[in-house]
């Protein structure tokens, strides 16, 4: 397995190159730029227009700065500096991203705990009562948008609901803390409420009916009615020998899904004034805000090569037919 681990991280360092590229390109192509509101100043001469552009580097063609880009990120472990802060974008995104592991992180796990039972039940039972109201669920969760259920979610517990002992919202509609008060874990767990009961609301409605499916696959399979025929509980059945099989191909759709995980951040983030990654990269890009932008799709591509080698890692752990050697 180390062997294959060395050579699986080898073989990401060209995608992740050519990634780079592409996304540089892109961001750089994007309408606008860091200077249009100082060109649509009618106080700001051109010389002084091309004294700033100088200044942040912008004056030269786009292969040197991409060749500057990448030498700080290789040499020196640099991002760069954000051009509407001046301040290295390492270090703002040091300051998000632990948020935005905090908000995915606690509604992914709640996510798996909840939404692998939920499948596993409702494809024991098929076409009963539980199984028509988890499907209905399901694709109830998957129609609605994400930054839709955010928003109602604050109009039913911030704005309509009150709180009975305090006379205030029942739940507060943003943020990580409240303002003034000292920073406790109660109070960072009461403002998660609505974050990530909304996240988990659409993901376990997703991979509910995805390992539903998986398990209804695995419950028809040869094996399966051997170990019946043998004398084996249903519940044995289900939880020990089909489960094992049905969460091989939900590991591949994490991995797959972490890039939309991030993007349902993003919208939560912002709907929720969620101090993390996901909003930084909004007001990066409401900004122009070139090394930011970068800085924050690069490591989500790297996360995403990560999880990618992870899950590959887990098929071994998870079904012992695969090998490493």
């Amino acid at each position: 397995m180390q062997t294959y681990l060395i050579r699986r991280t080898l073989q990401s360092i060209p995608m992740l190159i050519f990634l780079s590229i592409l996304l540089f390109l892109l961001v750089r192509a994007a309408p606008g730029g860091p200077l249009a509101q100082a060109e649509r100043n009618p106080n700001i001469s051109a010389q002084q227009l091309e004294v700033l552009r100088a200044r942040l580097g912008l004056d030269q063609p786009l292969y040197i700065q991409y060749a500057k880009w990448m030498r700080g990120i290789l040499v020196e472990g640099d991002l760069g500096k954000s051009i509407k802060s001046n301040r290295p974008v390492s270090e703002l995104i040091g300051e998000r991203i632990t948020n935005t592991l905090i908000l995915v992180g606690t509604a992914f796990l709640i996510t798996i705990i909840v939404a692998i039972p939920l499948g596993a039940i409702s494809a024991r039972r098929q076409y009963s009562l539980f199984d028509y109201v988890v499907t209905t669920f399901a694709f109830a969760g998957q129609s609605v948008p994400v930054y839709w259920l955010g928003l109602m979610a604050i109009l039913i517990f911030y704005v309509a609901l009150d709180n009975p002992f305090t006379g205030g919202p029942l739940l507060p509609a943003g943020g990580m803390y409240t303002l003034g008060a000292d920073k406790t874990l109660g109070d960072l767990l009461w403002h998660m409420i609505l974050p990530v009961g909304t996240l988990c609301l659409a993901w376990i409605a997703w991979y509910s009916r995805f390992f539903r499916a998986g398990m209804l696959e695995v419950l028809n399979a040869d094996y399966v009615r051997t170990a019946r025929a043998k004398g084996m509980t249903e519940r044995t059945v289900t939880y020990v020998h089909a489960m094992r099989n049905a969460i091989v191909p939900l590991i591949t759709m994490i991995a797959l899904d972490l890039p939309s995980m991030f993007a349902g951040a993003l919208f939560i983030e912002t709907i929720f004034s969620w101090p993390g990654m996901g909003r930084l990269f909004w007001e990066a890009a409401r900004g122009r805000d070139y090394p930011v932008l970068l800085g924050v799709i690069l490591i989500n591509a790297i996360l995403i090569v990560v999880a990618n080698i992870i899950a590959d890692l887990l098929y071994g752990v998870v079904d012992p037919r695969v090998r490493y050697d």
